[in-house]
């Protein structure tokens, strides 16, 4: 069972304290706490754990700071939605606020290179009114040859030219517990100039260990991709490592499956499940084009595949966009082929609105359909 507490209640308050001693005590049944901090509001949620099919909903309702109580199934107990449209979904971070009705376009490179490409990449989101990223400074790679990030080196000039240009949060891979400490000493130094978000990629979507230590840290939300090879259901409870360790502020990404009946393109498309992820769950849902399609071939309506499964996934209700670009793709040392070109960012990104306006439309007249026929 769940019993969310009243908005903003002070954990230092009598009507808290008493709550919290009348739950303490049910027996056979543990607490959990964890803070939900929206973009107007905090949300203290109290998840009940054990034997707690006896317990009388009526009952936890009459506490005086629960505002309501939820019976809640085995899968995804933190981050699901339990048949309660009313769960607060998604939080605000550094100023960014990242939900299941609004978007954000995390363009970059998907790899860190040379201090001049990050400039320039930075310099033309800027003058596109962006303020989110995607710097690759860590990069597992299948070929143990291959380039595999500068690490901890770039990060200072990282960080500098994101504040720089008013970017306020990048998305950044990380491969083991050790880069989180990095990346916080960094930014600490420097004086928090920009914001990181914490990226799970496919390849460590099992990675328990990982997953644990990057959930017990509540500084820096999550973008958990989407495991290659495992089912959506594996997925999910991934993501629901991540919160059972205390940080709920996880994005959830889709990035293909890794299947040959995907080709031509580099993975199986699966942004069928945008919607799928929003009804399960309480977390915004991301979709990352480049490393679905893996190339800029062009379809013969004159728009690029990745383009046209950026609309599939921001029509279906995606609120996030991970894309790579790059100034000089032929120079880039990770996924090149797939880079967008900096002339086409505009483009792209005028496209993006009127696939996320379309999306509200659609919204509109399905809304219209149910206020007339209501079941």
């Amino acid at each position: 069972m769940l019993a969310i507490l009243h908005p903003d209640t002070a954990l230092d308050s009598e009507a808290y304290r008493q709550t919290m001693h009348f739950l303490e005590n049910l027996p056979g049944v543990s607490v959990r706490v964890h803070e939900v901090q929206g973009a107007k509001q905090r949300l203290t949620e109290v998840y009940l754990l054990g034997d707690t099919k006896s317990l009388d909903k009526d009952e936890i309702e009459a506490l005086p700071a629960v505002e309501r109580a939820i019976r809640i199934s085995d899968d995804y107990r933190i981050l699901g939605r339990h048949k309660d449209d009313k769960r607060q979904s998604g939080f605000t971070y550094n100023g960014v606020t990242f939900d299941q009705s609004n978007l954000n376009i995390f363009a970059g490179l998907c790899a860190v290179d040379v201090p001049e490409h990050v400039e320039q990449m930075m310099q033309a989101l800027e003058d596109n009114g962006q303020v989110c990223t995607r710097m690759g400074a860590y990069k597992p790679r299948t070929n143990p040859y291959s380039f595999q990030g500068h690490g901890k080196g770039c990060l200072p000039w990282v960080f500098e030219k994101a504040g720089k240009h008013g970017i306020k949060v990048i998305a950044m891979e990380i491969t083991h517990e050790s880069h989180i400490e990095e990346i916080d000493h960094c930014l600490e130094q420097l004086g928090r100039p920009t914001g990181v978000m914490l990226q799970v990629g496919t390849r460590n979507t099992q990675n328990f260990e990982l997953l644990k230590a990057i959930g017990r840290q509540s500084t820096y939300p999550v973008l958990l991709k989407r495991g290659f090879g495992i089912t959506l259901n594996e997925s999910l409870n991934a993501a629901e490592y991540l919160a059972s360790e205390g940080n709920a502020n996880v994005i959830f990404c889709l990035r293909g499956m890794k299947t040959e009946a995907g080709q031509p393109h580099r993975n199986m498309v699966d942004f069928a499940h945008v919607p799928a992820v929003k009804r399960l769950t309480r977390m915004p849902v991301c979709v990352d084009p480049s490393h679905s399609v893996g190339s800029r071939e062009r379809a013969p309506d004159g728009v690029l595949d990745v383009m046209h499964a950026t609309a599939q996934g921001v029509i279906a209700g995606a609120n996030m966009v991970l894309v790579d670009f790059h100034p000089k793709p032929e120079k880039a040392l990770v996924d090149g082929p797939q880079a967008l070109l900096m002339r086409e960012l505009p483009a792209y990104l005028e496209d993006i609105q009127l696939c996320h306006d379309t999306w509200k439309q659609r919204q509109q007249i399905y809304n219209r359909l149910k206020e007339s026929s209501p079941e």
